[in-house]
């Protein structure tokens, strides 16, 4: 398979578990269920076998499935392409119309690296992408480096980065930024002042993660890492949790929440699966509609941001969350 590499990645909480705990100690109105994943489901993944001019075949986790093509259905390949973009063997996600058949858009090898830049070699940069992450390598192809530049100019040690790509042999080649970087490396950036009330409801952005990096069987996971897990417990020993410049509530692993994505009226309530320490240095205004306000609130699965209406290209919507 052309993709992403495999082995060692971060394990979901057991949402249902904590729900059932929480459901005991607060009641049921703080731990409302996570909506179910539609049936037939509208977002597929998985390996190209064939394609044809009006079928692609994909392996998923069904076995061997069949999507058809129709006049207005787009590929995304780093950039806007044709079918002749579709290659057998790549990883694809495939967004359906109502009843899985027909593709309205396939995205093929997708990626993106969110983090901290670590070191930098060339036309290579390492990326620290947070305490549950491993450092990532990505390349800046020469054909990119323009459109990166303009938003993510400081490619140094220090300073933020986020970009989309696609992989290439087991590393991404960023294609698009997905931020602008501040003019400052994040040790440098002020403190957020703390909020005297937080409250249950907080508006902002949301970016997505892939969380079948590491471990393809979570490549249909449905959540949101979140970037302000309690320390003493969710976020673990090696915590490197920092206060984001939006003030959030303190919530654990298995807590659900209710997302609302403000620029299409999609809703669903999902639970919390892993820590999203990084995304707290982030406090950017994500441009997608004109709602929202600076900083990030979550990091979506690409499985869930597709379901609530994201495009991956535009790396964010900015939306509502809501705790009980």
């Amino acid at each position: 398979m052309v993709g992403y590499p495999v082995g060692g990645g971060p394990v979901p909480a057991d949402t249902r578990a904590r729900r059932r705990y929480t459901a005991a100690v607060l009641g049921e109105h703080a731990a409302p269920e996570p909506t179910a994943v539609p049936d037939p489901d509208p977002v597929a993944r998985g390996v190209i076998t064939d394609v044809s001019p009006h079928v692609i075949g994909v392996a998923t986790d069904r076995g061997e499935e069949k999507f058809l093509f129709e006049a207005a259905t787009t590929f995304w390949r780093g950039r806007e392409v044709g079918l002749s973009g579709l290659r057998i063997g790549d990883d694809v996600v495939v967004k359906c119309r109502a009843g899985r058949w027909v593709a309205e858009r396939i995205w093929v090898r997708i990626a993106r690296v969110t983090g901290v830049i670590a070191s930098r070699s060339g036309d290579t940069l390492e990326i620290d992408t947070g305490h549950t992450g491993a450092r990532r390598p990505v390349v800046i192809p020469y054909r990119s480096s323009g459109r990166m530049g303009v938003r993510l100019p400081a490619l140094r040690p220090g300073y933020l980065f986020d970009a989309i790509g696609m992989w290439e042999d087991g590393v991404v080649h960023a294609s698009l930024p997905a931020a602008t970087q501040p003019p400052f490396p994040v040790w440098d950036a002020a403190p957020p002042q703390v909020p005297r009330n937080v409250g249950n409801r907080v508006h902002g952005s949301v970016a997505w993660y892939d969380p079948a990096v590491g471990d393809t069987a979570l490549s249909g996971l449905r959540g949101a890492a979140y970037p302000a897990l309690d320390g003493g417990s969710d976020c673990g020993d090696a915590c490197d949790r920092v206060r984001s410049c939006r003030p959030l509530p303190l919530l654990s692993r298995g807590t659900a929440v209710t997302l609302d994505n403000d620029c299409t009226g999609d809703s669903a309530v999902l639970p919390v699966v892993d820590c999203a320490s990084v995304t707290a240095h982030f406090c950017d205004r994500c441009a997608t509609c004109d709602s929202g306000g600076d900083g990030r609130i979550a990091q979506l699965t690409l499985a869930s941001f597709l379901a609530l209406g994201g495009r991956p290209e535009s790396g964010c919507f900015n939306a509502t969350l809501t705790v009980g």
